[in-house]
């Protein structure tokens, strides 16, 4: 089971949510899931995370309510090559 760590969008000004996001992402190591605790659902944040780290997470909306949204984001091991069934092995 992956840990989780968690970041509170909400108490962050709005200009620094997805910087701060990001780089948390970057430097998290894979199998660890950032928990992100929104106002909404930041469908954005999710966009610029796929541009910048296509198919290396997993994005499930754990609570989506009227108040709070709840994001788990899962970084996945990043493969450098295709499947591996090409190679021959």
């Amino acid at each position: 089971m992956s840990r989780i760590a968690s970041i509170d969008l909400r108490r962050l000004p709005a200009h620094e949510r997805h910087a701060r996001v990001l780089a948390n992402f970057d430097a998290m190591p894979a199998d660890l899931t950032l928990e992100l605790l929104s106002d909404h659902e930041p469908v954005l944040l999710q966009r610029e995370l796929q541009a910048q780290s296509p198919n290396l997470f997993t994005w499930t909306v754990v609570e989506s309510g009227p108040e709070a949204c709840r994001v788990h984001v899962t970084k996945l091991a990043r493969r450098d090559h295709c499947c591996g069934g090409c190679c021959g092995s």
